[in-house]
Parts: C-alpha cells; sequence; structure tokens
C-alpha cells in the first residue's frame, strides 16, 4: 500500500527526496526521516549545483607563500562598529552574509554596471530562472548565492547579502549558504529595546571575536563608539538589590547593571523570574547562597533583570548577581560607585575571569571608585588610580567585604 506522501506526489504534488537512502515527503525537511541525515533532503527534478569536468589545468595552485596579501586588505566602510566587527572593512571579492530580523535581475545589473559593491536585500526574495520552485526556498536561495559567490569572485566585487532570521535566531534558509560565504555577520537584540549588536559568527578575513553596538532611534540607527551608558539605570542613589558588573563582548568591556527584588513567596514552590540573564545559572547562584552563604531565600520568589536590554551570559556577571540578590535580601545598598566580577562556583569560591585588568580600566575610565574581585587580581598586575580592590575568596566573603566600606584587604578579618 502506497505511503501518504506517494499518494499525494501522484496526484502531481512537489515531493522531496532523500539522496542518502531515497526517503520521500511532500514538503521539504532539514533531516531525514527515515534515515535521520541532516540536510539530505532536496527537491526532485531540482537542478543540482553544476560541476565542471577535470581538464588540463592552466597554471599550478599558487603555494601560500607567494600568496599576494595585498589583495586582502580591507575597506573601510564609513561605519566605524560594522568595520570593527568585519576586521577594518570589505575585502574585494569577498562574499558577507548579513542577517537580522525582517525589516530584480540581479546578474544582468552587475554586468552592465560593474560595481565594486553589490548590496542584495534580502536573498530570500531573489529567484533563478535556472531551477524550480519559488523565491526563497531551499533550492532557489542556494542557486542564487551560488550564482552571485561565483560573479564576486571573478569579478573582484564585494557582495553583502542580506537574509532574514527564522523565530528561533537561526538564519532562514539553508545552513549550507553560511559556508559558502567568507563572512556571516548577525543583527542581535531584544524586539523592544533599543540597542542592537553587530556580532561576526564567520569572518575569513578578520577576528570572530568582536562586537559592534548600534543605537536604533527615530532618526536610523547609528554606531556606538562607548554603549556603556546604555545598560546603566542613571540614577544617583545607592539602591538596595542593584550591582554593576563588567562584561567582555569580544574584546570589548562593557559595562551593565543586573537588579534584583527578592519578596516573601505566597506559592508553595517561590518562582524565579529573569530577564537578560541565564535563568539556569541564577537559579545555581540562589542555591549557593542559600547553602554557603546562609542567605535566607530558598522561601521567597527572586525577580533579577538587566538594564537597557543587554544580555549577560559570561560566567564573570556571577559575583554581581550574588551581591545584587544580597542586597535584596538584607535591603542594604552596595556602596556607591561598587562594581563586581568573578565566577561563582558550587563550593561558593569565587574564581578569577579573563580580562580582569581590562574590565578595571573601563570601570575606573567611567567613574567607579571601588570593585569586588576574586583574589589573585591585584598581585597579576597594576590597578587603575582611583580604584579601590576589594579581594574575596568566597561568595559569604564576598557579600561581607561587598558591603562594607572600610576593609579592603582579604587576609584581614571583616567587621
Amino acid at each position: 500500500m502506497a505511503s501518504p506522501a506517494a499518494r499525494r506526489t501522484a496526484r502531481g504534488a512537489s515531493a522531496f527526496r532523500c539522496s542518502e537512502c531515497g526517503w520521500q515527503a511532500a514538503k521539504w525537511a532539514g533531516r531525514c526521516g527515515e534515515c535521520q541525515a541532516w540536510g539530505s533532503v532536496s527537491e526532485v527534478g531540482a537542478v543540482s549545483a553544476r560541476t565542471t569536468a577535470a581538464s588540463t589545468l592552466d597554471r599550478p595552485a599558487i603555494p601560500i607563500g607567494e600568496v599576494d596579501v595585498r589583495r586582502a586588505v580591507a575597506r573601510p566602510t564609513g561605519v566605524p562598529e560594522f568595520d570593527r566587527v568585519l576586521g577594518g572593512g570589505i575585502v574585494p571579492g569577498a562574499v558577507v552574509l548579513v542577517a537580522g530580523e525582517p525589516g530584480a535581475t540581479v546578474l544582468g545589473q552587475i554586468e552592465t554596471l560593474a560595481p565594486e559593491l553589490v548590496v542584495v536585500d534580502s536573498v530570500q526574495t531573489i529567484s533563478s530562472a535556472d531551477v524550480e520552485g519559488s523565491a526563497g526556498n531551499v533550492t532557489q536561495v542556494r542557486e542564487v548565492a551560488a550564482s552571485l559567490i561565483q560573479a564576486a569572485k571573478s569579478k573582484g566585487i564585494a557582495v553583502l547579502l542580506v537574509g532574514h532570521v527564522t523565530k528561533d535566531g537561526s538564519i532562514a534558509g539553508p545552513r549550507v549558504l553560511e559556508h559558502l560565504v567568507d563572512v556571516v555577520v548577525q543583527f542581535e537584540g531584544e524586539r523592544h529595546s533599543r540597542l542592537r549588536l553587530v556580532r561576526a559568527v564567520k569572518n575569513r578575513f578578520g577576528p570572530t571575536d568582536e562586537v559592534g553596538c548600534f543605537d536604533l532611534s527615530d532618526v536610523g540607527i547609528v554606531g556606538l563608539a562607548d554603549p556603556s551608558g546604555l545598560f546603566l539605570s542613571g540614577r544617583t542613589a545607592a539602591v538596595p538589590g542593584t550591582c554593576v558588573t563588567v562584561t567582555l563582548e569580544g574584546r570589548r568591556p562593557l559595562v551593565a547593571e543586573v537588579q534584583a527584588l527578592v519578596t516573601r513567596s505566597s506559592l508553595a514552590t517561590p518562582r524565579r523570574a529573569t530577564s537578560g540573564l541565564d535563568a539556569a545559572r541564577v537559579n545555581m547562584i540562589v542555591a549557593v547562597l542559600d547553602k554557603r552563604a546562609e542567605a535566607p531565600i530558598a522561601g521567597s520568589d527572586a525577580y533579577l533583570s538587566t538594564v537597557g536590554g543587554v544580555r549577560l551570559s559570561e560566567p564573570a556577571a556571577d559575583l554581581a548577581i550574588s551581591l545584587a540578590l544580597a542586597g535584596a535580601i538584607t535591603d542594604r545598598p552596595l556602596p556607591h560607585g561598587t562594581i563586581a566580577f568573578g565566577e561563582v562556583g558550587l563550593a561558593g569560591e569565587i574564581r578569577p575571569v579573563t580580562g580582569a585588568h581590562r574590565r578595571l580600566a573601563e570601570a575606573a575610565r567611567l567613574g567607579f571608585t571601588r570593585a569586588v574581585v576574586p583574589r589573585g587580581v591585584l598581585g597579576a598586575g597594576p590597578v587603575p588610580g582611583g580604584l579601590r580592590v576589594v579581594e574575596a575568596a568566597t561568595v559569604g566573603d564576598a557579600v561581607v567585604r561587598g558591603f562594607h566600606e572600610i576593609d579592603t584587604r582579604p587576609d584581614r578579618p571583616p567587621g
């Protein structure tokens, strides 16, 4: 008896087949339902990628030491934050995929105008007559991208492909598109926040740990050379349940504020709500405070958030989360001008993090006068002027020392 997919195919519907095992389906799937292979399902009758038969070589391959590096010199785009992510600018002949939330006959225009830069917005809306299917499907996106890449490499034209992302944050279209291009940069940010981050996911011509910051305002999107002010509340008085930390986005230090609210729970299972923070890591820190620092939080609701829509995912924010929760529990504010960073372990210890002195320098530049940090920071290098460093070995030690102005030495008993 024929399967439902086979019966629909017999009635004239488009079919898709797995190239590995021959499994058929009425619609495309990223994973074969029979052999579970990824990326093997394609449309029946679609033109596969063009290949050229082997022929006599005009010249042998160039040794890597003889490649002319001047051809890979980046040209600035005029947007410093974008150039930072690209590694200095756009390289002639490079194909850059810019993905983000959605907001003609192209090859003929390229042939006629011979431009230095081509911007395609968006690659999912262009179709090719060489393959079947409507614009935006897997076969069309792959064929359009391959044609544009061929034109870019043969003519030395830089191409920017703008692509949309799906609801789960992945780039719409086949994953093979990311493997074909030279650079993939992605816009990130909450829909209701002004902040937008541009992150390099892949870059054959530069670093992949740089982040560009932009402000989405009424007049358009503007690059932010110093975005730290967006992540602070802007108040002048100290408030219980708040703590400022310094996070590293790529190689860039950013100052951000963590806010916590702890209230008595009326539920059998206390509620834990987070915004801009990893919920699993916050739950771990709550458990550590309860067990290692004897904080009365087990039966309370806890709400934590960041300011300005920034997302803090690195473990260096653990200590700031701990101090914000401690301040919310005791209803005591940290001394004004205090920042904190450090990773909290399950045993209650505070572990060192990378780039400690880069974080301290950024805090001092913005006028902070006090830093609660893991042990060993003072001995690792000079401390910026005007900044007092309070070292702590455990989260309980950090809570005691963090809320006291006088004591700044880790070997001195608190009091």
